[in-house]
């Protein structure tokens, strides 16, 4: 099917550069050629005049699983609430049945899609029915899945030893079923496991929390002598990082300078009394930095409100305001970056991932500043169409 989206408002290209009125070409579920302009081609058009297209969102962390305990134990804090041994979620998890949570898993990514979000990565834990479950629940939905898997076993950083030879077997199982690992935390791990993480994940991802907490923080440097993050740099090496709520400025540096991604949930941080991400101090030290909207037991999975808290709270935190345009990097250009999709971005050849928002929405209009009034008014309600890979979706 070719398509040319015409007389739209759009967010071109990697620097997302607002365009009043242009054009989006698309061949067999890509992005053919996009232009400032009027469309002189021979594709069948349609007119999105009085629409602002922009690149499919993406949630760059989530525990969709969780969705089945929504808000229990809401006035807990970190530990109580998803510590993966002794956490309230933990238990709600054993106790589920696998088509409950199947079916809480569906319902979070149908609401994904309605808010703009084309694509999600998710740490998946159950190892193998882990992540079996997951794409069984998704199977058949327009949106693509970043599948990070896990296995289940903890053990203290005080230890020396590796994984268990069969806990090393179903690992390496986890990593040819999933798209990489998601790794709970340097604390659950050794300085030997975390180093065996990075050899099985070769070259696909692998990722990990990290600095979330004061009390992550302290564990580390009590038990170990070091940080989290300075062992998870040392033996784990990952792709990228979650959290660095309580990094120092030396752990950001060297965060950065590893060309390790960061991803950032703050409204997560914020409901569990963990902090604030420290995202101006990020982007001033070059951090490639997305951004997600994590479990699903402590928030909705709408990247719209992650965007809107995360650009008031850092100027409340920081005594800075993000520029809004890098705040959407942050959930389309940088996050499939990270996770290596090819969507994201409105340029020749990436998937035809966009959404559409009415300008006269009531909420919106009129628009003096676009970046601005996507990342703190756009909502559902102002969002008319989603399409992924060239098709509109429901």
């Amino acid at each position: 099917m070719s398509l040319a989206i015409t007389n739209a408002s759009l967010l071109l290209g990697r620097e997302l550069n607002y365009v009043e009125q242009g054009y989006i070409e698309i061949k067999s579920g890509k992005i053919s050629s996009t232009s400032a302009g009027d469309y002189k081609g021979s594709c069948e058009k349609l007119d999105a005049k009085g629409f602002i297209v922009i690149p499919g969102l993406i949630n760059a962390h989530t525990h969709i699983a969780d969705a089945i305990g929504k808000d229990i134990a809401a006035g807990q804090r970190l530990d109580a609430r998803v510590h993966p041994v002794f956490g309230v979620k933990s238990k709600i998890l054993q106790k589920s049945l696998p088509e409950h949570l199947k079916a809480f898993i569906r319902n979070s990514a149908i609401s994904m899609i309605k808010k703009g979000i084309v694509a999600f990565a998710d740490f998946r834990e159950d190892g193998l029915e882990g992540i079996r479950l997951l794409k069984d629940a998704i199977d058949g939905l327009p949106i693509k899945c970043v599948t990070l898997g896990r296995i289940n076993y903890y053990s203290s950083p005080m230890d020396v030893a590796g994984l268990p030879s069969e806990k090393g077997e179903q690992a390496k199982q986890v990593v040819e079923l999933a798209d990489g690992l998601g790794i709970s935390g340097a604390n659950e791990n050794t300085d030997a496991a975390l180093a065996q993480y990075r050899q099985l994940a070769g070259k696909k991802l692998i990722a990990i929390h990290a600095a979330e907490s004061k009390e992550t923080v302290r564990f580390s440097k009590k038990h170990t002598g070091r940080s989290e993050v300075d062992r998870i740099m040392e033996y784990l090496k990952p792709d990228f990082v979650v959290h660095m709520t309580n990094a120092t400025e030396d752990e950001i540096s060297l965060v950065a300078k590893s060309g390790t991604g960061v991803v950032i949930c703050p409204r997560a941080n914020g409901v569990l009394g963990a902090g604030i991400p420290k995202v101006a101090q990020m982007l001033r030290q070059d951090c490639l930095v997305a951004i997600g909207t994590d479990n699903v037991m402590l928030n909705s999975p709408d990247i719209l409100r992650e965007l809107d808290y995360a650009w008031k709270v850092s100027r409340a935190t920081e005594g800075e305001m993000l520029r809004a345009q890098e705040l959407l990097k942050m959930s389309t250009i940088n996050a499939a970056q990270i996770l290596r999709l090819n969507t994201g971005c409105i340029e020749a050849g990436r998937a035809a991932d966009l959404v559409f928002i009415d300008k006269k929405h009531a909420d919106l209009y009129p628009i003096h500043d676009p970046y601005a009034a996507i990342v703190h008014r756009v909502t559902q309600s102002s969002i008319r169409a989603v399409m992924v890979d060239g098709r509109f979706v429901d």
